[in-house]
């Protein structure tokens, strides 16, 4: 077995006008920092669950990316975290949502998992929580960035009933217009995740996020769900979702791929296709998926203009990209 580690860092209509070369690389070169260093987890004989941990904490802690430092803002001006992860091997998930002042929500998630006899926390109990693990506790100010407070002030002053994904947010203050329309308030997608399968061909998937632009409060998207956001089982596949939440909670998005493979007998390949290109459409389901086999197969698919992606086999120079 050779190890591999993919990430994403959100799906969305992301227009090559909006993007200029400088800001291109600097998001490639992350996603290739990020690979390197979990790559470097499974090299030392890490596992799945500690490279996908060490991918999405990172990606959390990049101000590039819609989780943790870097989130987009509700409605209200304040920040609502969520994140969820899964061990293949076990089936064991733990998850939180609605939380303002966990520096990394993946880490709480993990926490969740192996240090409680429950699978979800949300608000002030998934906080207490995490400081009852002496996880790192921040004012919520940590989260935010100017960029982000920008894209809410033009996405209130132009769409103000709009929750809009992170990637349309910058394309507005870009002023970039995309036909018909400059913002379709159903592409509002922004996430983090990881999968990975490790030298013992043990599975695990993470998902985190900061939610969608102009949000209402107290929603709460795929991201942190099991079974549409995030789902790994050893025998079948891991996966980590990012696209308009409620579809994928509808379609239950990660999940349908296992099942495909376990029930149907299908390819990872194919049950990825299936969800992403015909499934998910059939509601306007929009956004992509990052999945790993057993035997190491990977699959990025997406239905939209394009995906912060990439993946890393051991021993091989990752492989990053955006657009089509």
């Amino acid at each position: 077995m050779q190890p591999v580690i993919a990430i994403h860092g959100g799906a969305g209509a992301m227009s090559r006008a909006a993007m200029s070369p400088e800001k291109e690389a600097e998001y490639l070169s992350a996603l290739d920092d990020i690979l390197v260093a979990a790559q470097a987890v499974l090299a030392q004989g890490g596992s799945a669950l500690d490279a996908v941990t060490e991918a999405v904490t990172r990606l959390e802690d990049c101000p590039l990316f819609n989780a943790g430092h870097g989130a987009v803002f509700t409605s209200a001006g304040t920040h609502e975290l969520d994140a969820s992860i899964m061990d293949g091997a076990t089936l064991r998930s733990g998850a939180i949502a609605n939380v303002n002042c966990v520096r990394n929500p993946i880490l709480a998630a993990r926490r969740v998992m192996t240090d409680s006899k429950h699978v979800f926390f949300v608000g002030e109990g998934a906080e207490a929580f995490a400081r009852a693990q002496g996880l790192d506790i921040v004012d919520p100010s940590y989260f935010s960035t100017d960029a982000r407070r920008e894209q809410l002030q033009r996405v209130q002053a132009e769409h103000p009933d709009a929750a809009v994904l992170d990637h349309d947010g910058q394309a507005m203050v870009a002023g970039v217009q995309r036909a018909p329309e400059p913002i379709d308030p159903d592409r509002k997608f922004g996430t983090v995740g990881a999968v990975a399968v490790d030298a013992q061909g043990n599975l695990a998937a993470a998902t985190s996020t900061g939610g969608v632009t102009n949000k209402q409060v107290g929603r709460v998207g795929d991201a942190p769900m099991i079974g549409a956001g995030c789902y790994a089982n050893n025998r079948t596949c891991a996966v980590s979702t990012t696209g308009t939440g409620e579809m994928f909670i509808r379609m239950v998005a990660a999940y349908d791929v296992s099942a495909q493979m376990e029930y149907a007998g299908a390819t990872l390949a194919a049950a990825a296709d299936s969800v992403v290109h015909h499934k998910l459409p059939t509601i306007d389901g929009k956004g992509g998926l990052i999945a790993v086999d057993a035997a190491g197969n990977v699959v990025l698919p997406f239905n939209t203009e394009g995906m912060y992606r990439g993946y890393a086999r051991v021993g091989e120079k990752p492989v990053t990209a955006i657009y089509r």
